[in-house]
C-alpha cells in the first residue's frame, strides 16, 4: 500500500516536535540560540515557509523568543499559576526549587474607597485593613500584591508579623477557609509606584489577577495581583466531565 506524502500541515508539527524535543532533552536550554531558519531548512528536508511556521508558532506559544537580525533563543521558562485553586505564591516559587521572599511595603487601616467598599460588601467609608507587599522569587519581583481585608473577619488581620515563613494569603487561608471565590484576570499597565516595586519599566505590560473569597456568603477579602508578563504566567489545565464541556 502506498502512502500518501506528509501534508504542509504534519510537516510543520514534525519542525515543531524537533524543537520541543531539543527543549524536553535539555540539548537546547534557556537563552540559547537555535540553528537559523536556513540550517534547520537544510537539517529538516523542508520548505523555509514550513520551518518559518513553526518557529512563528512556538514563538506565539512562548517557547521561543526572535530578537530581528540576531536570531532566534529557546526562552525563559515563566513561573504559572493556576487559576482554578487559591495558591500560595510562596509554595508555588519553593516547589520550583527556588528562593522565596517578600517585602512588606504598606500595612495598616484605611477607608475603604467605593471600588473597594463594593467589592467587599461594605458602606463606601468603611474601615478595612489593607497590606501591600511585593513577592520575589530567586530575588526578582514577580507579583505585587495589593490586598483589602475584611475586619469583622479577620480582627487580629494587623497584629500579625508576617514574614517569609508567613505570608498575609496564608494566614487568612489557615484561619478563614475561603467556600467561594471569584477570579478575574486582565492585561494592564503598571503604575509607577508599581513599576519601581517590580523593578520594571512603566511601559512594560502586566497581568492582573484579581481575587475575591467568600466564607459563609460573607467577603473576606478583595486583592489585586500584578505580575510582569515578560516573568509570569496565569493558567490552568483540569479535565472535562460531560457536563462541563463547551462546544
Amino acid at each position: 500500500m502506498n502512502r500518501s506524502p506528509a501534508t504542509p500541515q504534519a510537516l510543520y508539527r514534525k519542525a515543531k516536535s524537533f524543537v520541543l524535543e531539543k527543549i524536553r532533552s535539555k540539548q537546547w536550554n534557556p537563552g540559547d540560540m537555535i540553528p537559523s531558519e536556513n540550517q534547520l531548512v537544510i537539517e529538516l528536508g523542508m520548505s523555509r515557509m514550513t520551518v518559518n511556521r513553526a518557529l512563528r508558532e512556538l514563538t506565539d506559544e512562548g517557547q521561543l523568543t526572535r530578537i530581528s537580525g540576531v536570531g532566534t533563543f529557546i526562552a525563559e521558562v515563566k513561573p504559572q499559576s493556576n487559576l482554578l485553586m487559591i495558591s500560595n505564591i510562596a509554595d508555588e516559587i519553593l516547589a520550583r526549587g527556588h528562593s522565596y521572599s517578600f517585602r512588606i511595603v504598606q500595612m495598616g487601616r484605611e477607608s475603604a474607597p467605593l471600588n473597594v467598599a463594593a467589592s467587599l460588601e461594605l458602606p463606601t467609608g468603611s474601615s478595612v485593613f489593607r497590606i501591600i507587599c511585593v513577592h520575589f522569587e530567586d530575588e526578582l519581583p514577580v507579583q505585587f500584591e495589593d490586598r483589602y481585608v475584611n475586619p469583622a473577619l479577620v480582627p487580629e488581620f494587623l497584629s500579625q508579623t508576617f514574614d517569609n515563613a508567613l505570608q498575609p494569603a496564608q494566614y487568612l487561608l489557615d484561619n478563614i477557609p475561603a467556600d467561594e471565590m471569584e477570579h478575574i484576570v486582565d492585561a494592564t499597565m503598571p503604575t509607577t509606584a508599581e513599576a519601581n516595586a517590580l523593578s520594571i519599566d512603566p511601559t512594560d505590560p502586566c497581568l492582573v489577577l484579581i481575587r475575591r473569597t467568600w466564607s459563609k456568603n460573607v467577603p473576606v477579602t478583595f486583592v489585586r495581583l500584578l505580575h510582569p508578563s515578560s516573568r509570569y504566567r496565569l493558567g490552568s489545565r483540569f479535565t472535562l466531565s460531560a457536563g462541563n464541556r463547551s462546544r
